[in-house]
């Protein structure tokens, strides 16, 4: 049964009439017959009969009892929390087997609580407010996830020191549970480093003072490399020292992979910040597992790039839109440039921006104003008599316009190894904020092992992201990460006691939520659910 408005009238006043209408089959005909007229609409509207029948109707029905109390002094107690999010990724949490392989690794250990729902917790804190682990102690407080009311801010210290103890043995365990999970062929690695400070000044084993990314030089960080694979699953990560160079960091990376888990033959690929004799050595000749290699190439620093490739006639095949690529080869080395017509004509434009400017800072304010600035010092020639602008450095820079220069021992053809060096993008916005949930940092721990610790979990939220992210994309699924998270945040839980039966009501859906939860296997909560154990109303 349904109410409908049924119009009447002529068209000069028309009206409505409220029906209470019934759908019946008449044999294979699907029929209506009205069971009752209740007045015109607008007279029912103006005298509030409407309202008063609702009410009347809501007292047989539980669900609607429930919502209608919610506007009025009958509830005894009510408390709101988040509930999309832990929803969905304390479904992937399981689907990727997580409480399996936590469990037996803290067996033996008296900790006194669940080691794996602090785990998830700390993961989930990650993905949902970034913050310390006292902001995190309070910020569960807030989020309607089993086992989470138990936890308290000595919980989550445990158990980061627990994750660094146990990172060796849990990144091996879930890299062959992931290959029997989702049947990855390991065949693409793709690595890059970053580093993230730490708010304190003294320095530590792992604490150090070095090249930093985030232009915070006066503060400790730590470097950390990742490996994922050719779909942006995360296959390893360690960290190191803060002072430790992206060279030393990718060999010990390299050396990881084969002792750790016994990769065999694979294609590592990795930005020109790796590019070293000593990294092409670490890779293609290890007697019992070399590796090939697809690496970017420092074309300003490479005497053999600058003077041999990059001179090298030849004519330049299309293959893909905005890209074009042609084989060098030099010796026993073999080079693949790159060009993007888009890039170069950027190129162009900015240099002409910077020497428009050079010019006008030397007319108006002399030599002494330019010396020292970096973003005109490649242009300048300083003379005895003076400094003008370096025209031979000019058109050397000109040679570079939407350029990469690419080196490859592998048999890939040159539009191949252009295309799986553009892939490199799934281990980068492992690190970029604009393209990625995951934050690392801050980090306030004191010592270097629960500091660790807290890396790793942050890794672990990483999985739960990529893991979705694959789901959207299969379902295809568009929506930003920011939108996501803003529309799982809005769905909540509320506990509500009425005439003393507790009650859990789901908010309404935003945005994408509904369609996430879909994809992510999680069945949608009904709108009104009793905690009493008793029958609950079937409600979508």
């Amino acid at each position: 049964m349904f109410f409908r408005a049924k119009k009447s009238g002529s068209k000069e006043r028309p009206h409505e009439y409220l029906q209470v209408v019934e759908s019946y089959r008449d044999g294979k005909t699907v029929r209506q017959r009205i069971l009752a007229t209740l007045g015109r609409l607008d007279h029912l509207k103006a005298s509030g009969q409407i309202e008063a029948l609702m009410e009347s109707l809501s007292r047989f029905s539980e669900r609607l009892r429930v919502i209608s109390a919610t506007r009025g002094p009958k509830i005894t107690s009510c408390t709101a929390k988040l509930w999309g999010p832990p929803l969905v990724f304390g479904k992937l949490w399981e689907r990727q087997r997580l409480p399996e392989v936590i469990h037996p690794l803290a067996a033996g250990r008296r900790f006194g609580f669940d080691i794996e729902r602090t785990s998830f917790a700390l993961a989930l804190q990650r993905l949902c407010e970034p913050g310390s682990d006292l902001q995190g102690s309070q910020w569960l407080k807030t989020v309607e996830c089993p086992g989470f009311e138990e936890l308290a801010l000595q919980h989550l210290y445990r158990t980061t020191g627990f994750l660094h103890e146990v990172r060796s043995e849990l990144e091996r365990e879930l890299f062959f549970r992931d290959r029997d999970l989702f049947s990855q062929q390991l065949d693409l690695l793709f690595l890059d480093t970053t580093s993230t400070y730490v708010y304190r000044d003294e320095e530590t084993e792992y604490r150090k003072r070095g090249y930093s990314r985030d232009r915070r030089p006066e503060l400790p960080q730590f470097v950390l490399c990742v490996a994922v694979n050719a779909q942006g699953w995360p296959v390893a990560w360690e960290v190191f020292p803060g002072n430790t160079a992206d060279i030393e960091a990718f060999s010990q990376v390299i050396t990881k992979l084969r002792e750790r888990f016994r990769i065999g033959r694979v294609v590592v690929v990795a930005d020109r910040a790796m590019m070293a004799q000593k990294t092409v050595k670490a890779l293609s000749e290890h007697k019992s597992a070399p590796f090939d290699y697809v690496l970017g190439c420092r074309m300003r620093r490479q005497t053999e790039v600058t003077e041999e490739v990059l001179s090298r006639a030849g004519r330049y095949q299309e293959v893909a839109s905005n890209l074009k690529v042609k084989e060098v080869v030099v010796g026993d080395r073999r080079y693949v440039v790159c060009l993007s017509p888009e890039e170069a004509a950027k190129d162009e434009r900015d240099r002409q921006a910077i020497l428009t400017k050079l010019e006008e800072t030397l007319a108006t304010k002399g030599p002494k104003a330019v010396i020292g600035n970096k973003g005109f010092a490649r242009f300048l020639k300083v003379l005895k008599g003076g400094v003008t602008i370096n025209q031979q450095a000019v058109e050397a820079d000109r040679r570079l316009d939407g350029k990469f220069v690419l080196t490859t021992n592998t048999s890939l053809s040159p539009a191949e190894v252009a295309k799986t060096y553009k892939g490199l993008w799934r281990v980068e916005r492992t690190f970029r904020k604009e393209k990625s949930t995951l934050e690392v940092r801050p980090i306030y721990h004191q010592r270097d092992d629960t500091s660790i610790g807290h890396i790793v979990a942050s890794f672990l939220a990483l999985r739960l992201e990529v893991d979705l992210q694959a789901r959207l994309d299969d379902k295809k699924v568009e929506t930003s990460w920011p939108d996501l998270m803003r529309d799982l945040k809005q769905l909540q839980a509320i506990r509500m006691t009425l005439d003393g039966t507790p009650y859990l009501i789901r908010t309404d859906f935003q945005g994408v939520a509904y369609q996430v939860l879909k994809v992510a296997g999680v069945r949608p909560p009904s709108r009104v659910m009793r905690l009493d154990g008793a029958p609950e109303p079937v409600v979508p």
